[in-house]
């Protein structure tokens, strides 16, 4: 059972480009994964107004924004990609990505992961960095499989409350 509420099953998850009425939906979603404290930069989610035109921007043009839905039309993850708009980096984007813990492991990061990818690299996007917690394991393995490279680590990066530390990985794919 998800947070919704609904038994659902991983093929019943469609991956789909941001629609407007997605959005608050992609706010739970996006709020749910950041108070984990484990995955995100964010600990929460920003004001549903931010979030909202964050997602207007990727839609119109400075990036890619895509979702996975169940049959209810309800958010249970999210990708995005925001372009890098200053002079000499507009090629590149910078990739994020979230799951509701009750979808993970079941290969819908990878297909959220792919769907954005191939809708910036439609968009004319060249590379698309990321960066993820070196403890996150599951995401690391899941970017190496889709052609990521390691370019570097950022040592005792986050530390949170509990005196807790965390290195961030420095990943990129690179279109050839």
């Amino acid at each position: 059972m998800n947070s919704f509420g609904v038994v659902q099953g991983a093929n019943t998850i469609r991956i789909v480009d941001t629609q407007e009425q997605h959005i608050e939906g992609a706010h739970l979603c996006l709020d749910i994964v950041a108070r984990e404290r484990r995955h995100l930069t964010l600990l929460e989610a920003p004001p549903l107004e931010g979030t909202r035109e964050f997602i207007r921007s990727l839609l119109t043009g400075g990036g890619v924004h895509v979702v996975a839905v169940d049959e209810n039309d309800s958010v249970v993850g999210w990708c995005d990609i925001v372009r890098d708009l200053r002079v000499g980096f507009r090629h590149t984007g910078r990739l994020g990505m979230g799951l509701l813990s009750d979808f993970r492991g079941k290969g819908l990061g990878a297909k959220l992961a792919t769907t954005a990818i191939e809708r910036g690299w439609d968009s004319g996007l060249e590379r698309i960095e990321l960066d993820v917690f070196a403890s996150n394991a599951r995401a690391i393995a899941l970017y190496q499989k889709l052609g990521f490279s390691w370019e570097g680590v950022k040592r005792k990066a986050r530390k949170l409350d509990d005196d807790t530390y965390d290195d961030i990985v420095f990943m990129a794919l690179v279109r050839t």
